[in-house]
């Protein structure tokens, strides 16, 4: 049996991650700062650890006999305090790591996601040989390349550190991005930039999970490994698709890119000179994480960790059909 640890457990990532080491037979250990975070880990099959990022002794317990942790907390806000993030994003991880050294754990694998591109050329069939932009763009692309460094600087004979990188995590129960996506069609603010027409990579939440497992068990130490459903869909496509299992339609109404990168300049620009709470309505990541083009290549992973791909799209869209919402 092997003993697992996970950070970030109670998201929409690590409770299906929780779910599937659970089910495969390992004895999870899961991080929680919270009563509701303990519930949430302990009914997807991990006991719970009272604890959050900076509580590198509680972490160190929790880690104790675990043969790998997945690091798979983050704040994932675009915009804000730029410290309060990197406090979490990169500090987090550092701590992590160090939890992991005091408890003699011999893997970690850090998810992280193609953001880190941003600021570089287009994303367009990137491979991981593609350099971190030396100024990337919007303040969860920055931390997650920062924490990236540290991961790979971490690298030894003694703590193996691997890096995945899925590209737009989706699937039944999603309470990050999808909800944020319906809100917007309700309430008559949702956009298609640059008319949608453009192609994405995208990764089932499972596949994810799949991926995750597959880094741990033959990632080599140091490496970062792409992870996708296959080939690049339409976004328009996709998208319509997905918003249609919760039982709105996004319609047609659409944005010239660059009017939506001018606007997220723009809010950027407003809620810093004003100091506003909270994210700008768009930012420039965003626009260029969801209003371009971003394809990534996972040959790698598919050629080294025997990746492959556990849910199709149309699966897991039909998952998300039966468990509609009323």
């Amino acid at each position: 049996m092997t003993r697992s640890f996970v950070t970030g457990g109670s998201g929409f990532l690590g409770r299906n991650l929780i779910a599937v080491l659970h089910a495969r037979g390992d004895e999870v250990r899961a991080l929680a700062r919270s009563d509701g975070a303990m519930e949430a880990v302990r009914a997807a099959g991990a006991e719970p650890v009272r604890g959050d990022l900076d509580d590198v002794d509680a972490m160190t317990r929790g880690l104790a006999g675990c043969a790998v942790v997945y690091h798979s907390a983050a704040d994932v806000a675009q915009f804000g305090d730029v410290a309060r993030i990197a406090h979490i994003n990169v500090g987090g991880t550092e701590r992590v790591i160090a939890a992991a050294r005091a408890a003699g754990v011999p893997r970690l694998v850090h998810v992280s996601t193609e953001a880190v591109l941003v600021g570089g050329p287009r994303i367009v069939r990137a491979d991981e040989s593609w350099p971190r932009p030396a100024h990337p763009i919007g303040v969860y692309p920055t931390t997650k390349g920062q924490a990236e460094a540290v991961v790979q600087a971490a690298n030894s004979a003694t703590l193996a550190t691997v890096i995945a990188r899925p590209r737009f995590i989706w699937g039944a129960g999603d309470t990050s991005v999808l909800p944020v996506l319906v809100d917007a069609v309700r309430t008559g603010e949702f956009r298609w930039i640059g008319g949608g027409r453009h192609l994405s990579s995208t990764c089932h939440v499972k596949n994810v999970c799949a991926g995750l497992i597959a880094c741990a068990e033959r990632g080599r130490g140091g490496e970062i490994y792409f992870l996708t459903d296959g080939e690049p869909v339409e976004v328009r496509a996709f998208l319509t698709e997905l918003l249609e299992t919760q039982g709105v339609t996004p319609g047609d109404g659409a944005l010239p890119y660059w009017v939506a990168r001018a606007a997220a300049w723009s809010a950027e620009a407003v809620w810093r000179l004003f100091g506003k709470k909270g994210e700008p309505p768009v930012t420039r990541s965003a626009v260029r994480l969801i209003g371009d083009e971003v394809t990534v290549d996972d040959t790698k992973a598919r050629r080294e960790l025997g990746y492959a791909p556990v849910v199709t799209r149309a699966a897991g869209l039909e998952e998300m059909r039966r468990r509609r919402p009323n």
